[in-house]
């Protein structure tokens, strides 16, 4: 038995788990360039509440970070004068509570939380289907919310939904910091995730590669009835479903800062126990069960937790593409791998990543906002290209 293991274990080094197709020779340039990774993830969070302070500070009106210390912790007694901030005339110190503890706030929290989920829900997706390409709307949960939100947005004002709904829903209220559009998201993911579950699982267990091709299906599907619906909809019905599918964070608020915080720590608690699991499966499935790993257990906790995490950010904040892509291969491509350090560090890097993005799509042609699906759009698709330019460098 330990014979196997040792030799699993080399196979292991040697392809890295095939999923990334590495040579021997990649490999051996592959590992000179690696990080340590207790350093990159103190780095990390150390940049991560860098930019967490810049885009509190940051804005269409900038304010000194002595303000936003002062309107998080509290003004001094003696601070009564009026606040000089670029760009603009002086302004209270009420009005900086509120654009700090109201506004900018929740928003750049929401997006550390939304980019988090989303940055560790691609690692586990490309660990699963052992695919560099991977990401999280593979199984669907994108195109299924997208699908959902654009029939609440087309049918949802009319009076179908009352009498079986609250009523807050329909006034511009919201329950656990979702609106009626964000909770038909929610349900058309997860609609999606379980039927293309259900047609990849048999009594022989469950197939990636169905899976893979059922999502493919079910997207093309659901694709289609969102077209549809945009077809169907109105001007105004129209440019909030184009506004919506292009992603902001412009809705934040502490209901649904909250709600995304609880699912990211369900996700946190139970991810980090699959790590060495996925690592294993990493060799191949049957190998995986030789080693004592439930497979079948294993796929249904990843694609429920994925799902989640998914499915909650596409309700809360839209589509934003790129960021369960991207992160996971440059956190690989700096500590290599390996699961137990590859999704902290992805999770960390997603939440740099929005929350820079969120700052650009607010300052870039303030004081109007760019939808942060393009500014992630415009910031992954040149890094992507360059790593397929580039790939036999880093070993894919």
């Amino acid at each position: 038995m330990l014979t196997l293991k040792v030799l699993l274990h080399a196979r292991a080094l040697i392809t890295s788990g095939a999923v990334f197709h590495c040579e021997r020779s990649s490999l051996i340039s592959l590992a000179a360039h690696r990080i340590n990774p207790i350093k990159l993830g103190i780095g990390c969070g150390f940049l991560l509440l860098l930019a967490i302070l810049a885009a509190i500070a940051m804005g269409s009106v900038a304010l000194p970070l002595s303000s936003v210390h002062a309107a998080l912790f509290g003004f001094d007694d003696s601070a009564k004068a009026p606040i000089h901030v670029l760009g603009t005339n002086e302004i209270s110190e009420f009005q900086v509570q509120i654009i700090v503890q109201e506004l900018r706030l929740p928003r750049v929290l929401l997006a550390a939380c939304i980019g988090a989920m989303l940055g560790i829900s691609g690692a586990v997706m490309q660990g699963l289907f052992r695919n560099p390409l991977a990401d999280p709307s593979l199984i669907g949960v994108t195109a299924g919310a997208i699908a959902g939100a654009s029939l609440i947005i087309v049918f949802g004002s009319a009076d179908f939904f009352i009498g079986w709904l609250p009523a807050e829903l329909f006034a511009g209220g919201a329950i656990a910091g979702m609106t009626l559009v964000s909770l038909g998201a929610c349900a058309g993911g997860s609609l999606t995730v379980w039927l293309v579950y259900r047609l990849a699982t048999t009594s022989a267990g469950t197939s990636v590669s169905t899976m893979l091709l059922a999502g493919i299906a079910i997207t093309a599907l659901t694709g289609s009835l969102s077209s549809w619906l945009e077809f169907t909809a109105d001007n105004t019905m129209l440019r909030r479903i184009s506004i919506w599918r292009m992603g902001g964070l412009d809705g934040a608020n502490y209901a649904g800062l909250i709600l995304a915080a609880s699912c990211l720590a369900i996700i946190a608690m139970v991810l980090p126990r699959c790590a060495r699991a996925l690592n294993l499966l990493l060799l191949g499935e049957s190998e995986a069960r030789h080693l004592g790993v439930d497979v079948e257990r294993l796929k249904l906790v990843l694609i429920v937790l994925v799902a989640l995490a998914v499915g909650v950010s596409v309700a809360l904040a839209g589509s934003i593409a790129f960021i369960g892509l991207i992160v996971p291969h440059i956190m690989r491509m700096l500590v290599g791998p390996d699961h137990r350090y590859l999704l902290p560090l992805a999770a960390l890097g997603g939440a740099i990543l929005l929350v820079i993005a969120d700052c650009l799509a607010r300052i870039v042609i303030a004081p109007a906002e760019l939808p942060v699906g393009i500014i992630t759009a415009v910031l992954g698709a040149p890094f992507f290209i360059s790593l397929l330019r580039y790939r036999h460098e880093y070993g894919f």
